[in-house]
């Protein structure tokens, strides 16, 4: 084989590993979620907030932050933690720093003992976890 010829294919099989490599760490492209699931359960999700009942305010966030957590898990990201995944990921939202507000409200309630939140925190919060499902393609 001419010397020319090897360096191309050493050359290819160079790029082809990093191309391999740069998958695996960003974990699964192109994956295809099963809409109807995902919009069923959010639609049961804001379906249950109620401006009258205090006590569903938190446990829409709770339900809600838990499915985008599924989907980016189903997706293949990385990590222990929904945080963890946000860090590896954040890439994929238009909105990261709500996701990350919301995802940060979450931990509060689950938390801190005796955190209250409002109903129109509660639906703004469902507007942003709406929109990182969209995002991903989820809904």
């Amino acid at each position: 084989m001419d010397g020319g010829v090897v360096t191309f294919i050493i050359a290819v099989l160079i790029v082809a590993v990093f191309i391999f490599v740069a998958i695996l760490l960003t974990g699964k492209r192109g994956y295809t979620f099963n809409k109807e699931l995902y919009q069923t359960r959010f639609l049961a999700i804001e379906n249950k907030l109620n401006q009258d009942s205090p006590a569903t305010w938190t446990v829409v966030i709770i339900e809600a932050d838990k499915l985008l957590d599924k989907a980016m898990v189903e997706m293949g990201v990385p990590g222990k933690t929904m945080g963890d995944r946000l860090k590896r990921r954040g890439d994929k939202f238009e909105h990261l720093n709500a996701v990350w507000r919301v995802h940060k409200l979450r931990n509060a309630i689950a938390h801190e003992s005796g955190f209250e939140i409002s109903y129109k925190q509660a639906s703004n919060a469902l507007a942003v976890y709406k929109q990182a499902l969209k995002d991903l393609g989820a809904i």
